[in-house]
């Protein structure tokens, strides 16, 4: 009797404890060859954090195709979208970008600059502080950050195909439980 993994994975309100996939893949490969030579250690943490290496190594060749069909790097499409995420009219003070993005004041005026060079966004005066500027994203900036976005959710939906909606949230939950001691100001 085998079990079909696919029609299991997409009951609804399955859980992941509910998927027994009898197929190996590397890091089971891997795993296998490490308890073998070492028996004292505990592969569980390898288990888990190796799988989500090499899907960070997918979803990273994900996006720079995505935005390469755009004409985007990664670090365009990431100065484009916080602007985008600030809503109309799309700008942002050069400091809150460099919060946004991570990034230091020198490597955001390098980025403004060749982005504001290619016509993606432009500076303008702010008005609350005659010395400071503002960052603003232009129509095609706009247009450029919106279809990048489009392509990146279409691919990153093709990543996650194998999931049914409900183990995709709890998925999500679980990611988030691991990430949030890394995020500045979690709560």
């Amino acid at each position: 009797m085998s079990l079909d993994v696919k029609i299991l994975g997409r009951r609804r309100g399955a859980t992941i404890a509910d998927m027994r996939d009898t197929r190996n893949d590397e890091v089971d490969r891997l795993v296998e060859a490490w308890q073998r030579e070492r028996t004292d250690l505990d592969l569980g943490p390898m288990e888990v954090l190796s799988r989500v290496s090499r899907l960070a190594h997918h979803l990273d060749r994900a996006r720079r195709l995505a935005f390469a069909e755009h004409h985007l790097e990664s670090w365009e499409f990431d100065v484009l979208a916080a602007l985008r995420r600030a809503g109309a009219p799309y700008q942002l003070s050069p400091g809150r970008l460099l919060r946004e993005t991570l990034v230091t004041s020198g490597t955001m005026t390098n980025r403004v600059d060749r982005l504001a060079g290619r016509g993606l966004v432009r500076r303008l005066p702010d008005p609350k502080d005659r010395r400071g500027v503002l960052v603003r994203l232009t129509p095609a900036g706009l247009t450029t950050v919106d279809g990048a976005l489009d392509r990146l959710l279409a691919r990153e939906e093709a990543l996650l195909a194998g999931l049914a909606p409900a183990q995709q949230h709890q998925l999500a939950a679980l990611l988030r439980i691991l990430v949030l001691p890394f995020e500045t100001g979690a709560s």
